[in-house]
């Protein structure tokens, strides 16, 4: 090979691995953050905000209760079914658990997750319902994070497993915020079942 070819070949890779890392770089992501008294957003790395609807309503999945704090999650394509298990650090009992419903409808959308907390205190927050009494066969756990009263965890799930969904056009992490809030305002808890109108948009999908 002569210089200047060989000169020519190390310019194209570089270019190619500039344009690799870019690409890698600019990767698009959803972020979801949820807690146990209905305060839940949805954001994008291309910079979309928005408050996620929510009701108490019935769960539709295996031993759902009849009032459990929903979230609509605006319509991901190809959400996954299952259960996300929190356990408490260092006791290995049941804190919270994240419930994924593919074809559970809320607010004009379809695809939900149901948020169950433990409420062996006392119910003090809208997801302290105690838990379902039989579980999806996929579930995952999880180990919460942080001191009591200001506790946690943050998941990114991949194929597979409860949450992933398959059709959007990067990974999807959810964050769950656990004894952190007041109770919602009751303005806040009507204003949830207002319908999303043209939120496709929000999940662009796999190419």
């Amino acid at each position: 090979m002569t210089n200047r070819r060989r000169d020519r070949f190390t310019v194209s890779a570089l270019i190619l691995g500039l344009a690799i890392a870019s690409s890698a770089f600019a990767q698009f992501t959803i972020n979801i953050t949820l807690d146990e008294n209905g305060d839940g957003t949805f954001t994008n790395s291309a910079g979309f905000f928005s408050n996620l609807p929510f009701a108490l309503q019935p769960d539709p999945g295996p031993g759902g209760l009849a009032s459990a704090l929903t979230y609509g999650l605006l319509n991901p394509p190809g959400l996954t079914a299952g259960d996300l298990v929190i356990l408490e650090p260092g006791l290995g009992v049941i804190s919270d658990i994240l419930r994924f419903n593919p074809n559970e409808t809320i607010a004009g959308t379809t695809g939900a997750v149901v948020a169950y907390s433990d409420n062996s205190d006392g119910p003090d927050s809208l997801a302290d319902k105690g838990f379902p009494t039989a579980l999806y066969a996929n579930v995952f756990t999880v180990i919460e994070v942080g001191p009591e009263g200001n506790n946690g965890f943050s998941y990114t799930p991949i194929v597979g497993q409860p949450g992933f969904v398959a059709g959007a056009a990067g990974p999807v992490t959810y964050r769950f915020l656990s004894d952190t809030v007041p109770e919602p305002s009751t303005a806040a808890l009507l204003l949830s079942g207002v319908a999303l109108i043209g939120i496709g948009r929000y999940w662009p999908r796999r190419k």
